[in-house]
């Protein structure tokens, strides 16, 4: 059976985005790899052995095109309002909390957070399939 390991993204500004991901998601620096014409930095924390690779091409100097084939990481919280504010107060760029239903049925309460180069992150509320 395969293992999900990571996701990678390319970012333009390596320190701008580690910063954003140890604030917003407590992921810290496990491996950095520096290679002539990119660099690979791998970020985790201890709530998973998934990892996010952040790709950064150093001859880069344009905003990447999102495009509209991706759609988001996601993220798991015990309190979505709780993480809401503290991301407000952390000054992270962040929309509104979303009571998500399948009709009467409740599915997730979730938000969204922007990293500095657009990437969305879904926070999720601990609960149902999210367990």
């Amino acid at each position: 059976m395969a293992k999900l390991v990571h996701s990678m993204i390319r970012v333009r500004e390596e320190a701008r985005s580690i910063a954003f991901y140890d604030k917003a998601f407590g992921l810290k620096v496990v491996d950095r790899l520096d290679f002539p014409d990119f660099t690979l930095v791998y970020m985790a924390n201890e709530a998973s052995g998934f990892e996010l690779e952040l790709t950064i091409n150093k001859d880069r100097t344009e905003p990447y095109a999102l495009g509209d084939g991706y759609g988001h990481l996601a993220v798991v919280v015990e309190d979505v309002a709780a993480e809401h504010a503290r991301f407000i107060t952390e000054g992270l760029t962040v929309g509104k909390i979303v009571d998500f239903k399948n009709g009467d049925v409740p599915v997730a309460r979730f938000f969204f957070a922007t990293d500095p180069d657009g990437y969305r992150i879904e926070v999720i509320e601990k609960g149902g399939r999210f367990g």
